[in-house]
């Protein structure tokens, strides 16, 4: 088919504009976020990052962060490339500051240096004290072009989790629970020692999906009496959390004799904090030092009271049912607009953000 002179140019010109948009560090950046939020609970407490390497426009090689202990992306998007010599000349694109000390695994700069990558386009930077704009600098140093802040806020959700351990010395705290239609949590009185369903089955679901993408979960005791909850992510496949019970009463120690399985699950009681001073402080500060960067609290009423009134949360997921229960526990209320919701068939999921 032929095109006269003007339309034919205008049919170039949008074709170019479209490959322009397809080869911009976005492009490649957000593929390396897809990639970062693929081992999100393999790699914690160290951040899942994403890498992406380039030549000539094509992508050669594609890592992300292995298991806690294992490889950075960096090196494992080197890897992945048989042809070192294609390395030679490349542009490497990673959603966090490349590392440059050694922890469990040589530094990441090294590798990008010795294997002759001439460009790196960074999403942020580390705040690590141990990185800090010192990976960008030895880069630099050692004849690197440097590029930072590409789809930077996008970069910084998807570690948000290790960037708020880093900067707030404190995990990234998710409060979740249901409530009904007229906001209530629980009943007053149950038949049995069994949760009490709100929320349907496919929140559920969604609950424990979450419960393997984060590292740890928190409830009360009075929870743990009540409903004798296991706080497994048995409806969804992956990484099982670690599970802590918070009690003042020191002789609660066989609250844990409610759970089938032992392994995973610790007792917070007087022996770690005091329940006269912020607890929900203390919590986070007792979870740093097991180096848990990230806390779903789902539980009771008065333990996510306890966070809401210390402002110690980060996110809010509310599931409301559209059935009312009339008479019970009343739910926590949250001084915050609601940032989004989405029908979970006959539930609402209601998403709050601490700002």
């Amino acid at each position: 088919m032929a095109y006269k002179g003007t339309e034919r140019n205008r049919i170039i010109l949008s074709l170019t504009a479209k490959q322009q948009f397809r080869f911009s560090h976005e492009y490649f950046m957000k593929r390396c976020i897809q990639l970062a939020k693929t081992g999100r609970a393999l790699a914690a407490p160290n951040p899942s990052v994403g890498c992406v390497i380039v030549s000539h426009d094509q992508i050669i090689g594609e890592g992300v962060t292995s298991p806690y202990g294992g490889a950075h992306a960096e090196i494992n998007a080197i890897k992945s490339i048989k042809d070192k010599s294609l390395l030679d000349g490349a542009t490497l694109y990673v959603t966090l500051e490349p590392c440059c000390h050694q922890g469990k695994t040589p530094p990441c700069t090294d590798e990008i240096i010795k294997n002759g990558i001439t460009r790196v386009i960074v999403g942020c930077l580390d705040p690590n004290k141990k990185v800090s704009g010192q990976g960008i600098a030895k880069l630099k140093t050692s004849g690197i072009s440097i590029t930072t802040g590409v789809c930077e806020s996008k970069c910084r959700e998807v570690h948000k989790e290790f960037l708020t351990f880093q900067t707030k010395a404190r995990p990234y705290i998710i409060l979740k629970w249901a409530e009904s239609s007229d906001g209530i949590m629980a009943p007053l009185e149950k038949n049995n020692a069994s949760p009490y369903w709100i929320s349907n089955t496919y929140s559920q679901q969604l609950s424990h999906k979450l419960r393997t993408e984060n590292q740890a979960i928190l409830v009360g005791a009075n929870t743990v009496k009540a409903d004798h909850p296991q706080l497994t992510a048995r409806q969804w496949h992956g990484k099982q959390p670690k599970r802590y019970v918070l009690s003042a009463n020191g002789d609660d120690t066989n609250l844990l004799d409610n759970f089938d399985d032992l392994s995973s699950i610790d007792l917070i009681g007087p022996e770690q904090i005091d329940f006269y001073q912020n607890i929900a402080q203390q919590v986070c500060d007792y979870l740093v030092k097991h180096s848990v960067n990230s806390l779903i609290v789902e539980g009771g009423e008065q333990t996510l009271n306890t966070f809401i009134k210390a402002g110690l949360w980060d996110e809010a997921m509310v599931f409301i049912s559209d059935q009312p229960l009339l008479d019970g526990l009343k739910s926590p209320k949250l001084c915050t607009i609601v940032t989004s919701k989405r029908a979970i068939l006959n539930d609402t999921l209601m998403m709050y953000h601490n700002n």
